[in-house]
């Protein structure tokens, strides 16, 4: 394995571990070690593979395994024991051969995150790179619905909130049932202090847009009900660069895209600055502030390119991601 130049977290400059900052944001200060104690499930350990294995899957892939984790004494990162409950998610490289570039999705996840957070200031899940003794890498997070001593908050996902399932809303129910803008009324009737919760949702979807990550489905929306015994918008989590690993490409993950009655789309080309004005408008942002808003997203951000310079991806897929990025960038400009 060879020694990292920027922390496997922040992506600053000058640490082969996690830095200083890392530390305290992902593991209150301890001193945590990026390599795992254990190989990954893509390796002929059996033990490895019966580590995942029993853990569910998410919707990019259908095959992306996950696995709950939390730090023993020692600083490491280990599996709970029966009746402990996990702090952080571990997502590994999917397994499925069937798409592109997998084992950079741990690498597009992290820096998806990473832009979402140092760039455009939107609220995440605390995130980093890790690598199994093997050398390959994975995807940690540190979950947002537990306390630090255990306490686990309510969490709730759109499409529960809906009140939507395979059994009423069919087998995609997480895409094709509702809009973005009627997932702005979920947050309307749940959420006592909505106009700031609106706001935050409204960067979430220009983001998702800039940084092509077509697989923004209703369980990837969450409110979570931490210690005021209020709703509130959870943290963004799950977000990636869909295009780097997809044969088929989308623009939203909802299939009415922004509007409650649908959207036509002729092309991948076809949405621009106009529609995400609206899109602000109908879900009750101030002009002003909407102008503002996408204006931030349209200013080319010389930190999004040297996070992405940095990021673990392979040198092809880092010219792949800044293109489509600064090309969705450039058709939020008119």
């Amino acid at each position: 394995m060879e020694t990292l130049r920027f922390c496997p977290s922040t992506l600053a400059e000058g640490f082969d571990t996690f830095s200083p900052t890392a530390r305290k944001q992902l593991f209150d200060g301890r001193k945590v070690s990026h390599i795992l104690n254990f190989d990954s499930p893509n390796s002929e350990n059996t033990e490895a593979q019966e580590f995942v294995k029993h853990v569910g899957r998410i919707s990019l892939s259908g095959v992306q395994p996950k696995a709950g984790l939390l730090l023993d004494a020692n600083d490491n990162l280990v599996k709970p024991a029966d009746g402990e409950r996990s702090r952080y998610i571990l997502k590994p490289a999917p397994m499925s051969y069937s798409m592109l570039e997998r084992k950079f999705c741990p690498a597009n996840e992290h820096l998806t995150m990473q832009l979402a957070a140092q760039v455009y200031g939107i609220e995440t899940a605390a995130n980093a790179i890790c690598f199994f003794k093997d050398g390959e890498m994975a995807y940690l997070t540190k979950r947002f619905d537990i306390d630090k001593d255990g306490t686990k908050f309510q969490q709730e996902d759109f499409a529960s909130l809906a009140g939507l399932t395979k059994a009423n809303g069919g087998s995609d129910y997480k895409y094709n049932n509702l809009s973005y803008e009627e997932c702005a009324e979920i947050i309307r009737t749940y959420v006592r202090v909505a106009a700031i919760d609106i706001l935050k949702f409204f960067r979430i979807i220009v983001f998702n847009y800039l940084t092509l990550n077509d697989d923004a489905h209703l369980k990837n929306f969450s409110l979570v009900n931490r210690d005021d015994g209020e709703y509130r918008l959870a943290p963004a989590y799950d977000l990636i660069n869909t295009d780097l690993h997809l044969r088929e490409h989308r623009i939203f993950a909802l299939d009415k895209g922004l509007f409650k009655e649908g959207m036509q789309f002729s092309d991948v080309k076809s949405v621009y600055r106009k529609d995400f004005e609206e899109f602000g408008r109908r879900i009750g942002l101030n002009k002003n502030l909407v102008t503002h808003e996408i204006d931030r997203f349209a200013t080319s951000q010389s930190l999004a390119k040297t996070l992405i310079d940095r990021s673990f991806l392979s040198d092809r897929l880092k010219i792949d991601y800044w293109n489509g990025f600064d090309y969705r960038r450039k058709t939020l400009l008119v």
